[in-house]
């Protein structure tokens, strides 16, 4: 058993807490807000995120990050990802010097075209045997619902990584390792911005066979731009590859999925975002990976595609026309 900081009190934050509390760990879940905080306490459910799931009394909630943090041996990072340094810069100091932190984020820093863990690096100065990556088909409701599930926790260090491995198990939870971290955060990214597309197909009343393409398509860009970075491209092959995008892309659990749905259906971002207090990481990752696509010279039609369609420059219909209207061109290239 270890003490385990889990900051970020949102679905995924929440529905990790129980795994670790199920692995037998003592779990302090940092929040920003105290009637969250409070729930978790008090009535052991965190009703604004899961509502209707049981809590394990081992998960302990704060508003407090010193509370939460002190002598943390392992930090679990789960707040959304374009707050992730905000946030750091806020209370990192606070994260014990030989703690091991934990990315459960998929994003793509704007501005900077950083990956989560190196944003991690960069404010922390931690070392990449301190920093992990946690990421596959892990839709949080089913996570927190204890429904059987498989993940990958990546880290540059074999040790520590198996480490984790062990701390993460759980009757329901089966955490596999991979050295490959680049490859595990642009999968965990690229597959929110493919969700809004399938999404987009969904809302158009499209069946079967057009998201399916989207699917396939999106993968084959996701390990283009993976190979261009340094990644493996076996690792999109795998659970934080096709299997999230898979999970993301089929399930109504999906907040990026249903995102899409939405805006396939005719209403805009704006209308979308006020309706929900969940963030939709893909709306903002279009933007970062279309960026970092060309900063590498990777060809990204959907992404590039999604990014239009958000920033109102396309219409839903016009975003499928455009990617069936593409030049020909052999499959594998």
């Amino acid at each position: 058993m270890v003490a385990v900081a889990v900051m970020g009190a949102g679905s995924w934050g929440t529905a990790f807490s129980v795994v670790l509390a199920d692995a037998g760990h003592d779990v302090r879940l940092w929040g920003r807000r105290e009637q969250t905080c409070r729930n978790v306490n008090d009535v052991h459910e965190n009703t604004e995120y899961l509502p209707g799931i049981d809590l394990p009394a081992a998960i302990r909630a704060t508003t407090d990050p010193l509370e939460a943090l002190a002598d943390a041996a392992i930090v679990v990072l789960a707040v959304p990802s374009q707050t992730l340094r905000q946030n750091l810069e806020s209370w990192g100091s606070l994260i014990e010097p030989t703690a091991v932190m934990v990315s459960l984020m998929k994003g793509i820093e704007l501005g900077t075209h950083l990956r989560m863990s190196e944003v991690i690096a960069q404010i922390t100065g931690a070392g990449p045997e301190r920093i992990a990556v946690v990421s596959g088909p892990n839709l949080a409701k089913e996570i927190a619902r204890r429904e059987p599930a498989a993940s990958v926790v990546a880290c540059a260090d074999d040790a520590v990584a198996l480490q984790l491995q062990k701390y993460f198990h759980t009757p329901a939870f089966r955490p596999y390792t991979n050295a490959d971290v680049i490859g595990c955060e642009l999968g965990g990214t690229v597959k929110n911005v493919i969700g809004l597309a399938v999404g987009v197909c969904d809302g158009l009343g499209y069946g079967d066979n057009t998201k399916a393409s989207v699917i396939t398509r999106g993968l084959a860009e996701t390990a283009r731009l993976g190979l261009a970075m340094g990644a493996d491209p076996m690792t999109f092959m795998g659970l934080a590859g096709l299997g999230d995008l898979v999970a993301t892309c089929s399930s109504p659990l999906s907040r990026n999925r249903t995102f899409g749905e939405k805006l396939g259906r005719g209403m805009t971002v704006d209308e979308i975002t006020s309706q929900t207090r969940q963030v939709a990481e893909g709306v903002k990752s279009c933007v970062s990976v279309a960026e970092l696509a060309q900063m590498h010279g990777v060809d990204m039609p959907i992404v590039a595609h999604v990014r239009a369609l958000v920033d109102g420059e396309m219409t839903p219909t016009e975003l499928v026309e455009a990617l069936i209207s593409r030049s020909t061109k052999p499959e594998m290239r």
